[in-house]
């Protein structure tokens, strides 16, 4: 093979770097040759990279001979590299064109050469930063990373084009540049000149087509208004014209919220937090704060929405916990339910109702479909071994258990599962097993249990699975975690334990045990619904008229997806079962997992101590939400989003737009007579907003966030483009542009704070307070850009929405949850601690509220199980309140401690 170069031709750059994977597999001779020398004899014109193979065939396409060598490699191909070289030729190259024009042709610098590919760096940037790899297209160096660095080379090797801001890919960059053939290919095209050494190849090269003719317009990217059809504009001009009138009646509230027969009835769960610990980032990210999102964007729909949770109290996580702090199971129960509820209330999370699985009608609905399950044959008994210690005279249940998984040798695997490989364990498998009680090691003895025969249920799993899927929207790792318990077949499952902690199991010899927390454990959203309302069933006994969407981490599908379906179809009480089971990955912290234990890692109630407000913590762990593979939180990308993004981008708009009419107009929205550039822009606007709607009715929550920092970029090129703060300076016609385009600017602030309203509420509401926003237009997300601040509306007082995050108030943060903050106790734990007079104020109304509810069911002499529960959550606030209050916990009053 030959491979012919030249001096100052930038596709050679990326041929040389790749030619480094041939080495060794072929003989590869490079020739170097002038600009002007013809090397393929069927081509008219110079044309250089070029690879002559031995056939006497020649490859001329950069990517195509860059590809020869990774395939001579032993690489294989994959459709995301595959997609990377068709964004480079489309999107990159053209852009790179234009920059690297106007810097080494036309000699210009700074803003000129950097816009026509700012863009397209934020994109692989972005792209990095998501995937939380070092390359392109996984943890390896691939075709798409060399491809990619060649191209972008000559310009990003001065350091002054390749932004600060954009940590993921400078250190791609810089990661791609410290490689000797990369090294090695810079020096061969550039030879120490620089970009300077592309001016003979780029001087013969046309000019970019988007550097003719182009007009000054107030447009975001010129590429985009050519795709715009007349009728896509008229369409969007008389939606933005009807304005709020065509909003729909706002749904009457409802107490409790019920099924409505004919509407979109949407039920919403999340994962029943343990309630033995603290929830950490990642818990909170792959739960309750995806189905927050996604509850608010429902409410916002007007469709009739329930969203529920609570903590799974029962099992032996909890008398682990108990053991470890010295307390009864009821007593950590109470103790940390209460943490959780403050953690999700400060996150803002927007339950409808937040329960806990320790009630009698969590007793009372478990025992009845286990009753219906044995009535029916789907019961089984049989004798299992298990492991015993002898020094604490128990058997042990699994979390009890400790030792080396047998599937891929993971020293601390739990006696029920593998959090490494996430292969379900019985303990008596474990290698090495320890009790974590006295680390003593168990010996195995016999005990009879009962299971549930998931084989017999296979087929009735199956044929509901098949009237599921199809249109559904389950995630594609949902499908396959699923699919593959189906595949390797169904085995029947333990589901009871030697416990005294847990709904008791109501069959004579089996006294003593107790429902292992895997089957009652998603029991716990039907009581939890039954303690929210006596009509609990018109949910869950009604798949005709309910939309069930759970949420959840991967680890919790094979429960959600098989065994309570299984449950359900064998009790045969016509239960609502999922439709949408909306599965995460993980989330990592920096370059490890969280750890309770040693200290690493954000967890819910330390983020309250940062200083950091929730909805800054709720939009980076949005932006980065694990979907469709693991991601990492970074305090570093924290910092870099929270600057770029929010500061810079989005603040920057709204404020912008709102300062122009207090300042330039009195406070009242101008009139607005819109140019055909304007009609495209709205038109924009109303496209993305709808993509928005289809990624959220998707539930592709990260990716709806970038449609709104998207219309926040183009209203920012919008003002920055038209200077209204000039033409208010000029004459009539210049006024009256300033005063269109400061209407138009502020009612995109308007639809950006209704569409961040599931992503950062307290964000939204401060937006919608400073425009004074109507209510209707507050409550309702429509499915075009409407004018919801006509000419002479009054807004009320703007102010900044963020702040800027320092470089040394990251770092600290970063090295304080480094490790080493371990034996910290959550802030119940160590003693009353006062919360603000607002929190104080909410959970008094709360209180009073709810006392309220009380005495009005004991006047109606309602069921006694619900006033129970009433009771209960009263208790509950009232014991929230004294710690808001920074009072002890002490005995309630009138009665003595014992």
């Amino acid at each position: 093979m030959r491979l012919f170069v030249s001096e100052g031709a930038p596709g050679s750059l990326p041929v040389l770097a790749a030619a480094g994977r041939a080495q060794g597999r072929a003989e590869l001779l490079i020739s170097t040759v002038g600009p002007e020398e013809c090397v393929v004899p069927f081509l008219t014109r110079p044309k250089v990279p070029v690879l002559q193979l031995d056939s006497g065939n020649y490859l001329f396409s950069t990517s195509a001979i860059c590809r020869y060598f990774f395939l001579l490699s032993g690489w294989e191909q994959d459709d995301l590299t595959n997609q990377w070289l068709e964004w480079e030729a489309t999107e990159l190259q053209p852009a790179l064109s234009t920059a690297l024009y106007c810097l080494v042709v036309q000699g210009k610098k700074g803003e000129d050469v950097l816009g026509p590919v700012r863009r397209a760096l934020m994109h692989i940037d972005h792209s990095l930063s998501r995937r939380s790899s070092p390359f392109l297209a996984g943890e390896t160096e691939s075709l798409a990373d060399i491809v990619l660095w060649g191209a972008l080379y000559p310009l990003l090797q001065d350091p002054s084009y390749l932004p600060e801001e954009l940590g993921a890919l400078h250190s791609w960059f810089q990661t791609l540049s410290s490689q000797e053939p990369c090294q090695r290919a810079a020096e061969t095209v550039l030879k120490r000149q620089g970009v300077l050494a592309l001016r003979p190849y780029l001087q013969k090269q046309p000019q970019p087509s988007s550097l003719e003719g182009r007009v000054v317009s107030n447009e975001p990217e010129e590429e985009e208004l050519a795709t715009l059809s007349e009728e896509e504009i008229a369409v969007a001009v008389a939606a933005w014209e009807k304005g709020l009138e065509s909003l729909p009646p706002l749904r009457p509230q409802q107490n409790p919220v019920l099924p409505v027969a004919g509407e979109r009835n949407v039920l919403i769960t999340s994962a029943l937090p343990y309630v033995n610990n603290v929830p950490h980032l990642g818990n909170i990210i792959g739960c309750v704060l995806s189905a927050d999102v996604f509850a608010r964007y429902s409410r916002l729909r007007q469709w009739n929405t329930l969203y529920l949770c609570g903590t799974d109290e029962y099992g032996t996580a909890t008398e682990t916990k108990a053991l470890e702090e010295g307390l009864t199971p009821q007593e950590i129960c109470d103790k940390y339910h209460i943490i959780h509820a403050d953690i999700y209330r400060w996150f803002n999370i927007s339950f409808d109702f937040f329960g806990r699985t320790t009630t009698p009608q969590q007793t009372k609905i478990t025992q009845d479909i286990f009753q219906r399950l044995l009535a029916r044959g789907f019961v089984l008994q049989d004798t299992v071994e298990q492991l015993r210690c002898e020094r604490c005279a128990r058997f042990l249940a699994d979390r009890f258990v400790e030792g080396v998984c047998p599937f891929c040798g993971y020293e601390e695997a739990r006696g029920d599962q593998c959090d490494k490989c996430g292969k379900l364990i019985n303990a008596v498998e474990l290698k090495k097993p320890q009790c974590k009680v006295c680390r003593s090691c168990p010996v195995v003895r016999s005990s009879r249990h009962l299971f549930l025969d998931l084989p017999k249920l296979g087929a009735r799993v199956e044929e509901w699975l098949e009237r599921t899927l199809p249109g559904s929207d389950w995630t594609p790792n949902a499908r396959f975690i699923t699919r593959s318990w189906l595949r390797d077949g169904l085995k029947p499952r333990c589901i009871t334990r030697d416990l005294k902690w847990g709904t008791p199991v109501p069959l004579e010899g089996f006294e003593d045990k107790v429902f292992y927390v895997w089957f009652d454990a998603t029991i716990g959203y039907l009581s939890i619904t039954a303690n929210y309302t006596d009509q609990w069933e018109k949910w869950w006994k009604n798949p005709e008229q309910v939309n069930l969407y759970q949420f959840m981490a991967k680890d919790n599908v094979p429960f959600h997806g098989i065994v309570f379906p299984s449950s359900a179809l064998g009790a045969e009480d016509n239960y609502t079962l999922v439709s949408h089971l909306i599965a995460t990955e993980y989330l990592n912290y920096e370059d490890g997992k969280f750890s309770k234990s040693r200290g690493v890692g954000v967890f819910g109630d330390m983020a309250q101590d940062t200083g950091i407000p929730a909805d800054i913590w709720r939009f980076y762990l949005l932006y980065i939400r694990p979907e469709g593979q693991d991601s990492a939180f970074s305090w570093t990308d924290m910092l870099f989003k929270n600057n770029s993004e929010l500061l810079n981008n989005l603040g920057n708009f709204i404020n912008r737009a709102g300062m122009f009419v207090s300042k330039f107009f009195g406070g009242f929205v101008p009139e607005m007579v819109l140019t055909s550039d304007d009609q495209r822009l709205l038109t924009h606007v109303t496209l993305e907003l709808q993509h928005y709607h289809q990624l959220l009715e998707k539930v592709r929550i990260r990716d709806a966030l970038r449609s709104i920092l998207t219309i926040s970029r183009h209203g920012n090129q919008y003002i920055q483009v038209n200077e209204p703060w000039k033409r208010i300076r000029g004459g009539e016609a210049d006024r009256q542009r300033a005063g269109t385009v400061t209407g138009l600017a502020v009612n995109i602030a308007a639809l950006l704070s209704v569409m961040l309203q599931p992503y950062m509420p307290t964000v939204s509401a401060t937006i919608q307070a400073q425009l004074q926003l109507p209510r209707p237009a507050c409550s309702i997300l429509p499915t075009s850009f409407l004018c919801t601040l006509p000419a002479g509306h009054q807004i009320g007082t703007v102010s900044p929405l963020f702040q800027k995050l320092e470089n040394d108030q990251i770092e600290s943060l970063k090295q304080r949850f480094s490790g080493g903050q371990a034996k910290a106790s959550p802030r119940t734990a160590a003693g009353p601690t006062a919360a603000g007079p607002q929190q104080v104020q909410a959970l008094t109304e709360e209180v009073a509220k709810q006392g309220d509810t009380v005495r009005e069911l004991k006047a109606q002499k309602a069921d006694e199980s619900r006033i129970a529960a009433e009771v209960a959550r009263l208790l509950d606030l009232k014991k929230q309140l004294a710690l808001a209050e920074g009072k002890p916990l002490g005995a309630p009053k009138g009665k003595k401690r014992k």
